[in-house]
């Protein structure tokens, strides 16, 4: 029997609260519920602690950090395909953490600048801010952390992206005040001081990647330094994490995906993780790869499956850009002339002469009137990706 990890858990202090809403806001029960006092977290230093482990956790952690980096080397020469696909269906699974929910054709169209679901552009916003992550992961710094939120929220909220917060935020509860939130993070004079320490606990290399991962995604939450998009910008963060330590080197493990599964379990996590006891956390992580490498795999023989199958039933001679049309409709299952012409630099008529093809095989479905407001979707792609998500999808609340 193991005792819990010596981890620094969460101090609390007790704060002014002065209410923004006055009298016909709300009923006067409720404004008097959240009336005085509130307790906001104080978060102790962790950029030194020693990160003490059961061997069984420590064990699971390096099983799965292992397969992770299995399933990397496994799409290192053949990346081109399935990076993106991969790091889109992550984007999406970390915004169904936050019930942000589209399904893959809608993402798609959403690439292509469609107007539609409110929630497809934030998929796609979240994507652009996982790209940040891990484009900047050589640098794990608070510039960085604020360039992660800047492109995670640039379109749909301009006003706070990539900027800390100015005022106190709360989890769960009522709008009126924190007095019954689930959780109180740091008050926003904290802030700085806690992202400082969390940059000097990512520059240690005396910690196992998946452990380290997982701790630094914990007290990053626990900071919660933005006003809105923490949750997302966290999870890319942690792939930051992987990237930056050589875990992860050619595609983007659906850790989100793994996490998606038990939500109940992810959350307990992060409340354990704050009463001084980091061995959920990094559990659920390990538990998460391992679901994350498994529903990756699936996804990617699908679409190999695909490709292959295409191959026999395409009529098109071997140098034809049919082709490069096909390899482009795994990583863009939605595709219009401009995407074409940007992507592969075929123009004009070549354009739709590509495409006939893959029309007549019925890889390919047409959608609009007119050259100019056509696009093409390939619905067994769509299909393949709105599988994964089901794979996914959550199992407890």
């Amino acid at each position: 029997m193991t005792s819990a990890p010596a981890w620094p858990a969460v101090g609390y202090e007790t704060l002014p609260w002065r209410s923004r809403y006055e009298q016909g806001t709300a009923s006067r029960a409720e404004i008097r519920r959240h009336a005085g006092p509130y307790r906001a977290a104080v978060l102790p230093p962790i950029a030194d602690t020693e990160l003490l482990l059961p061997g069984e956790t420590a064990a699971a952690a390096a099983d799965a950090a292992a397969e992770i980096a299995r399933f990397d080397a496994e799409l290192g020469g053949e990346i081109a395909p399935f990076a993106s696909v991969l790091l889109r269906s992550e984007s999406a699974a970390s915004s169904r953490i936050e019930n942000l929910t589209a399904s893959a054709r809608a993402i798609a169209e959403a690439e292509l600048g469609a107007r539609g679901s409110g929630n497809a552009a934030e998929v796609v916003a979240n994507t652009r801010a996982m790209d940040a992550a891990i484009a900047l992961a050589d640098r794990l710094d608070a510039d960085a952390i604020l360039a992660m939120h800047a492109a995670l929220m640039a379109d749909t909220d301009p006003a706070i992206a990539g900027a800390w917060r100015t005022d106190q935020v709360w989890i769960g509860g009522g709008r009126l005040g924190p007095h019954q939130a689930l959780f109180v993070p740091p008050q926003a004079a904290g802030v700085a001081p806690a992202i400082a320490d969390l940059v000097r606990f990512l520059s240690r290399d005396d910690l196992p990647v998946l452990p380290h991962a997982a701790v630094a995604h914990a007290q990053f939450e626990t900071i919660h330094p933005f006003p809105d998009g923490n949750g997302r910008t966290g999870r890319a963060l942690l792939h930051a994490v992987l990237r930056s330590k050589g875990l992860t080197r050619s595609v983007t493990a659906p850790v989100s995906a793994g996490l998606l599964t038990d939500t109940a379990a992810y959350f307990a996590a992060l409340d354990a993780y704050r009463a001084g006891d980091p061995t959920a956390i990094v559990r659920a992580l390990a538990d998460a790869s391992f679901a994350a490498v498994t529903n990756g795999r699936a996804l990617v023989a699908e679409l190999r499956e695909l490709r292959a199958r295409w191959g026999e039933t395409v009529r098109a001679r071997r140098d034809s850009a049919v082709w490069r049309v096909a390899d482009l409709l795994l990583r863009h299952p939605v595709v219009d002339a401009a995407l074409l012409t940007r992507e592969l630099g075929v123009a004009g008529t070549n354009v739709y002469r590509s495409l006939e093809p893959l029309q007549e095989a019925g890889v390919l479905v047409v959608t609009g009137d007119g050259r100019r407001n056509r696009t093409w979707r390939a619905p067994e792609v769509l299909a393949a990706l709105d599988a994964f998500a089901v794979r996914a999808g959550r199992r407890a609340r």
